[in-house]
């Protein structure tokens, strides 16, 4: 038997769907030219097709309440690889009316995405755009409004522009992947001596791998009460097993009311317990005017 003969052909792999493309597989590196899958794109594999089953729903939500149409922004896309799969898979089959476009700051990497898009005839429908995260909310290209933010591993404080750019685009939902946040814990070490007379919980970061640790935990905490203070229903999970990844954190947010008095009230309470005053502009909450806002 030839090595031809042995070899799997790609729709053998259980893992690829029906009607994804195999070129853009190969292209994404997940498949090998030959068609062969090895066991780290195995894994990869499943990570994203996990994170896809989360994000399908609303897909399909933002479509049925936009007449079809829809906006997704992926920020800190890097090679797009969410990005072209969530099209490939949900998208291309009714493109009309569907945009995915993906922010990175490496315009070899935008510029190499939009070759691949336009050879694999998905350019109509997917956009690449060449900036920081932080500047895409005045960027001309994007529209006023947009219907989901997608963040996966988006690095330092990456994630919480990707947020804050989803709230002023008013996106009808995010699911995000936080990165490494070395921010809070950078504060948190800066103000250590200051709190040690002042609060018992400095004893959860005194120590320098707490420090960490518990920074990267608070930053996500402080996340999930900005969003429900701007009005949105957040679901936490984990992404995948903690053998894949230790950036396993999935959230999930839901615009469903107008903002959340007391989850804000909760994350002003928590960063001045914390000694963390100066981050109210990052972790930023709405104005509260009236008295019927949500408790």
């Amino acid at each position: 038997m030839s090595k031809a003969t042995k070899k799997a052909a790609p729709a053998a792999h259980p893992e690829i769907k029906p009607g994804q493309s195999i070129e853009l597989l190969k292209a994404l590196h997940i498949l090998t030219r030959d068609g062969a899958l090895n066991q780290d794109s195995r894994r990869k594999l499943k990570q994203v097709y996990h994170l896809t089953q989360f994000i399908e729903p609303l897909i399909e939500q933002a479509r049925a309440a936009n007449n079809g149409g829809l906006y997704l922004v992926d920020h800190g896309a890097g090679k797009s690889y969410l990005g072209f799969i969530l099209y490939d898979l949900y998208i291309k089959q009714n493109p009309q009316g569907a945009v995915v476009a993906g922010v990175e700051t490496r315009q070899d990497l935008t510029d190499k995405s939009q070759a691949l898009a336009e050879h694999l005839g998905f350019a109509a429908g997917m956009q690449f755009i060449n900036l920081p995260v932080a500047q895409a909310t005045e960027h001309p290209d994007l529209p006023e409004t947009v219907d989901i933010v997608t963040a996966l591993h988006a690095c330092n404080t990456a994630t919480d522009d990707a947020i804050a750019f989803g709230l002023k685009k008013q996106a009808r939902y995010m699911a995000l992947v936080p990165c490494c946040q070395a921010e809070v814990a950078s504060k948190l070490r800066e103000t250590k001596s200051l709190m040690l007379g002042k609060t018992p919980l400095v004893e959860l970061w005194r120590h320098p791998i707490h420090t960490r640790e518990f920074g990267s935990q608070l930053t996500n905490v402080l996340r999930c009460l900005q969003l429900e203070a701007h009005g949105y229903q957040v679901t936490v999970t984990e992404l995948v097993g903690w053998e894949h990844s230790m950036k396993n954190e999935l959230i999930i947010a839901k615009k469903h009311q107008r903002g959340n008095r007391k989850a804000a009230r909760q994350l002003h309470d928590m960063l001045d317990t914390l000694g963390l005053s100066l981050l109210k502009d990052r972790f930023f909450v709405p104005t509260f005017e009236s008295a019927t806002e949500s408790e």
